[in-house]
């Protein structure tokens, strides 16, 4: 995986030279990364052996609208009991945030397709989630690629 080290001011610099220039943007990294442990986590993550039950980073366009919704309070507070505590499992989690089990599962899975959890096999049939971003930088497609208007999507920065 390529990748940038840098800081949120060099991020934003860049941000606002690809929308200048969007040439510039051309076989440069497009993940960054606030640190080189960070990178070393995520890019760790992503060569992990066990078999991810659903992959973050697939599908993981998200209007605006809906990455307001996600990043709620309630989700929020969801992630950082994630992060603190790392439950083993989906019902786990549940248990910990005060919610039912099937809410905080469709919560988990618009989660992991924006890149922010990735949810890894348990024991028998338990499935795990873990958080794989702890920083999530927006793309703004300013020119509404394929007619769909403004789109925004997650890269998790690990």
């Amino acid at each position: 995986m390529t990748y940038k080290i840098g800081t949120i001011g060099e991020f934003a610099a860049w941000t606002k030279l690809v929308i200048r220039d969007p040439k510039a943007a051309h076989g440069k990294p497009k993940r960054w990364f606030g640190s080189p442990a960070t990178a070393r986590t995520a890019t760790a993550r992503a060569a992990l052996g066990r078999p991810v039950a659903m992959r973050p980073g697939r599908g993981n366009e998200v209007s605006p609208e809906a990455m307001v919704k996600l990043l709620s309070p309630q989700n929020l507070r969801l992630l950082s009991i994630l992060a603190k505590k790392r439950p083993r499992s989906v019902q786990a989690l549940a248990d910990l945030t005060g919610r039912n089990q099937a809410s905080v599962s469709r919560t988990l899975k618009r989660l992991v397709q924006a890149g922010i959890v990735a949810m890894m096999r348990g024991n028998g049939r338990e499935v795990r989630p873990e958080l794989v971003a702890t920083r999530v930088h927006l793309e703004i497609d300013l020119a509404g690629a394929k007619g769909r208007g403004v789109a925004v999507r997650s890269r998790a920065a690990g």
